[in-house]
């Protein structure tokens, strides 16, 4: 009994053993596609941002408007997050890392006016900033023994509640309603930051079991574009209070 007490507990301690290797692996995974996805879309916002004839595609360089093409682009990345999420059970995880990719691009197409309304240094600064809370966040995310996957739902709410009072103050303009969305949106997306990261560990944990290889595949990449959002969308509130305007 003793021995076949030690051999199931020794089963047990090379299961978990797996699972932390694969757990690693995973979150590896993860961060390397939202990095690379993240420096499309600074690559894609600087060419165009930085080229006044690409930009005036876009918008008028000397006022700023935004040109029907300017609009679709500002619009395109919300469809398109939405159809990733209706289409990724159809698609390979190969399909899929592919799509999260022209996702990233067609971002820094609808990203690449802030070269013209904010300085190169203060965008540089607060993409550092922005990385150094995003890392701080997502670590405690990861390593917090507190569950707080009750947050999901209060998060989820509060960002559509900014979605919609951005596109409403579009037409209003209001600076005072402009400074609200920024708090709130830097205070929703440090909390999604934590709560992303720890769902995505979760559910690996939860599902290592299977170990169904595409579907961890293609979980690696909806994480990828979860932290890829936290990261952006911090980062732009952020730049609203750290950018200086040019």
């Amino acid at each position: 009994m003793a021995d076949y007490n030690t051999i199931r507990a020794g089963q047990a301690g090379t299961r978990a053993a797996q699972i932390d290797q694969g757990l690693r692996a995973h979150m590896n995974k993860v961060y390397g596609t939202m990095s690379v996805g993240l420096l499309m879309t600074a690559l894609v916002a600087w060419a165009v941002g930085s080229n006044d004839a690409l930009l005036s595609i876009f918008r008028n360089v000397q006022t700023g408007q935004m040109t029907i093409l300017g609009w679709a682009a500002m619009f395109a990345p919300l469809v398109m997050v939405f159809a990733f999420g209706a289409v990724i059970n159809r698609l390979s995880a190969a399909g899929a890392q592919l799509f999260f990719y022209v996702y990233a691009a067609v971002m820094g197409l609808s990203l690449s006016w802030i070269f013209i309304a904010f300085t190169g240094i203060s965008i540089a600064q607060t993409f550092v900033i922005t990385s150094i809370a995003f890392a701080g966040l997502s670590l405690w995310g990861y390593t917090t023994k507190k569950d707080i996957s009750g947050w999901g739902s209060f998060l989820i709410m509060g960002v559509i509640g900014i979605l919609v009072a951005s596109i409403v103050n579009i037409f209003l303009g209001s600076p005072a309603i402009h400074f609200a969305i920024s708090v709130i949106g830097v205070l929703l997306f440090a909390g999604l930051t934590a709560y992303d990261t720890q769902r995505i560990k979760t559910d690996y944990i939860s599902h290592a079991h299977a170990m169904d290889e595409e579907w961890l595949a293609k979980s690696a990449i909806m994480g990828a574009l979860n932290l890829y959002l936290d990261f952006v969308n911090l980062f732009m509130f952020l730049l609203q209070f750290l950018g200086n305007r040019e």
